[in-house]
């Protein structure tokens, strides 16, 4: 096993891609976190340095490998989010295809991506699944731990096990993050989101994260981890789905108002934020979520809002009734993709159909152009062959 040992000093750590490699002594899953994927959340590199380092103890009673990456480290040599680019939004296919065609290099994070890219690739050849990817973050405002999924049913039996909130869908509001690629890929792939940056409670909860995720994998035996150093299960565990997003562009002036916290109650009509001079007010009721407190980013804010168990156990049998295989019958429907992973819906017919039905059946919508809408979803992709021994997919 290797690991760099954790820095002492003030001045700010020169971090390698491989933060360490945990090699069990029984055969298990493979499990690959990638922390400082964002340059100014370092917290999930420095917990993924403590914890390697205390498993060396517990090496001849773990199954399995675990590896652990930094993200964008020119980013965290900064403390920055991005020098040029958000790292986290740039894996698309039109993206990496231009990475991978040796195109001319555009921005600083453009060596990043292909470093990280080769790094998961190199992995799923040369490793053993089941795999694992966990992508570790902080946000700019106070919050409890939570977990961001995208919606598919192999990802939400897995983080079902988790006692923290769960917030589903957040694949249709953003463009390119890692663990979208991944999932595409088929893989358990999830985020963790462990708190503000500089707060030390964000380390804890990392550290917190990285054990229990290693129980619950199987990596380790229960008994062999002190339950302090995982969440406890009297936390809340609750399902939410994002129901907006507020846009803010590399112009725009915004300001968000203060005090925000996630998962706040909000009322529709609520002053959230300015942009451009102008007051953002709540198009609706729910709950605030990741309010942006810092100089960059993309996301403004969202809102979610709970979803009853009655819906989580609905949308399952749908999709495993596979419903949406005869909504192409259907005019106006088709299927966008020779996989039958995306459908392309006319407007006029998705009038008919609320964005919740959809969801229920797993996808969500990208508007292609003025007449229709390209909804993807995450079950076809889903390698649950892959996961059908393991315990928890029982």
């Amino acid at each position: 096993m290797h690991s760099p040992s954790i820095p002492k000093t003030k001045s700010r750590p020169t971090w390698q891609r491989t933060l360490g490699t945990i090699q069990g002594a029984q055969k298990g899953p493979t499990l690959i976190f990638v922390g400082g994927i964002h340059g100014n959340e370092p917290s999930g590199v420095r917990a993924l340095v403590s914890v390697l380092q205390e498993l060396n103890e517990y090496i001849p009673y773990f199954c399995g490998n675990l590896i652990a990456l930094a993200g964008n480290l020119k980013a965290l040599q900064e403390n920055v989010r991005y020098l040029d680019v958000d790292l986290n939004r740039q894996f698309t296919k039109e993206i990496i295809d231009r990475l991978k065609n040796k195109e001319a290099s555009l921005f600083q994070e453009d060596t990043e991506q292909l470093d990280l890219l080769h790094e998961i690739e190199t992995i799923l050849v040369s490793e053993e699944g089941p795999f694992y990817f966990f992508d570790l973050h902080t946000t700019s405002s106070e919050t409890l731990p939570f977990l961001t999924v995208n919606d598919s049913l192999l990802n939400r039996k897995f983080t079902q096990q988790y006692p923290l909130p769960i917030v589903l869908g957040i694949e249709e509001y953003l463009e390119g993050p890692l663990l979208s690629y991944i999932n595409k890929l088929g893989y358990v792939a999830f985020g963790f989101e462990g708190g503000q940056h500089e707060s030390p409670e964000a380390f804890k909860n990392h550290k917190k994260f990285i054990w229990q995720s290693i129980l619950l994998a199987g990596c380790l035996p229960q008994d062999k981890v002190s339950p302090e150093n995982y969440f406890s299960e009297s936390l809340t565990h609750t399902f939410y789905e994002i129901l907006y997003r507020q846009f803010v562009s590399n112009e725009d002036a915004f300001t968000m108002m203060p005090g925000f916290q996630n998962f706040q109650k909000i009322k529709k009509g609520q002053v959230l934020a300015s942009m451009n001079k102008k007051t953002l007010e709540a198009p609706m009721d729910g709950r605030i979520f990741m309010p942006l407190y810092q100089g960059k980013g993309n996301d403004g804010y969202f809102i979610v809002r709970k979803i009853p168990k009655f819906f989580l156990r609905l949308s399952k049998w749908l999709r495993n009734v596979k419903l949406d295989h005869w909504l192409v019958i259907l005019p106006g429907i088709q299927w966008a993709s020779p996989d039958k992973t995306a459908l392309r819906v006319n407007r006029k017919i998705a009038r008919f159909f609320t964005k919740d039905f959809f969801h229920l059946l797993g996808y969500r919508s990208r508007t292609v152009s003025k007449k229709h809408y390209l909804m993807k979803n995450r079950e076809a992709a889903s390698r649950n062959e892959a996961y059908r021994k393991e315990p928890w997919f029982r």
